[in-house]
């Protein structure tokens, strides 16, 4: 398998290399149920979702048993009781292993989830074994990147080689930055701008190429780094920059885009939009740069004159 490229649901069409085989011992199973912890809007705290049946996704379980499983939110605050505990595994009925050894396990499951500043931890199958124990056959954890700071042992092991490298580029810069399959690359400050600019995109006929938000403080030079990787992108036909000046100045994106224009050697158009503080600085600074950049009034037009410069 090393050295292969694997593809599957989470990877995409386009796959994964495989750099590392990870070894494990078999295990006798005689039942497979599903687990897991997550972040909850609606209860503003973890949620435990268990289903006495498990090994296939939770789309499906919940398609075809969406009466076996059951949902526990846990107080935050308080944290998780034996009763919690309890509940959830009435909702997993093991067969064979000891029930308060299992209500222990769900409780320390659910201790790991805080301890180690979890956003998703999903075990499936938890599965019970031969000789009667509970055991975290398959299991999948997302972290708080917010919290590697404190989670320095887990973050450690991190494995870039088998992330968009375009996402880690622009995480070493401070960016936040989500690839798409699309053409017109999107530099906006502040996240609900970058949807409603996407969104306008595809209003117009367009397709976009990411989710690129510099953020409400950004450099001159996250500017640069900015450009650099949307330009490093082989299907990126044409650059969109629409920026909202508050706490963001417009001159210090103008300056940025002139710069990153002169270092990159844009061989695709980008159209700039911008609109709010130091608005007429950081026109005047586009229009004296001498770059070929278009320019336009409001979003509707910016994204008008992205797609058509795609033709």
């Amino acid at each position: 398998m090393l050295g292969q490229m694997l593809v599957t649901k989470q990877t995409g069409a386009q796959g994964k290399v495989v750099s590392k085989v990870y070894l494990c011992e078999k295990m006798s199973l005689v039942n497979e149920m599903y687990f897991s912890i997550i972040l909850d809007r609606a209860t503003a705290g973890p949620l435990i979702i268990a289903c006495r049946k498990g090994g296939t996704s939770i789309e499906d379980l919940a398609e075809k048993f969406p009466d076996m499983i059951i949902k526990v939110p846990i107080d935050v605050f308080k944290g998780i009781s034996d009763e919690d505990a309890a509940k959830v595994v009435d909702g997993l009925a093991p067969k064979v292993a000891d029930r308060n050894d299992s209500i222990e396990q769900v409780k320390k499951l659910y201790n790991l989830f805080c301890e180690t500043d979890c956003t998703m931890l999903e075990i499936n199958p938890l599965a019970e074994t031969s000789d009667n124990k509970l055991v975290a056959a398959d299991a999948k954890l997302n972290f708080d990147d917010n919290a590697a700071y404190r989670q320095k042992e887990i973050f450690s092991l991190r494995d870039s080689s088998q992330e968009d490298p375009r996402e880690v580029a622009a995480a070493k810069a401070d960016l936040n930055y989500i690839g798409l399959d699309g053409e017109i690359g999107c530099m906006v400050n502040g996240a609900g701008l970058a949807m409603a600019t996407m969104d306008i995109i595809k209003l117009h006929g367009g397709t976009p190429a990411n989710f690129l938000d510099v953020g409400g403080n950004a450099t001159e030079g996250q500017v640069v780094e900015a450009f650099k990787i949307l330009t490093a992108d082989e299907k990126v036909k044409a650059i969109l920059v629409n920026i909202f000046g508050g706490i963001m100045k417009c001159d210090v994106i103008a300056s940025g885009i002139v710069n990153a224009a002169k270092q990159v050697q844009l061989k695709v158009p980008v159209i700039v939009r911008l609109e709010g503080t130091n608005v007429e600085q950081g026109k005047r600074i586009l229009k004296e740069s001498g770059m070929k950049l278009i320019t336009a009034e409001d979003l509707d037009d910016a994204a008008e004159k992205a797609v058509k410069a795609l033709a």
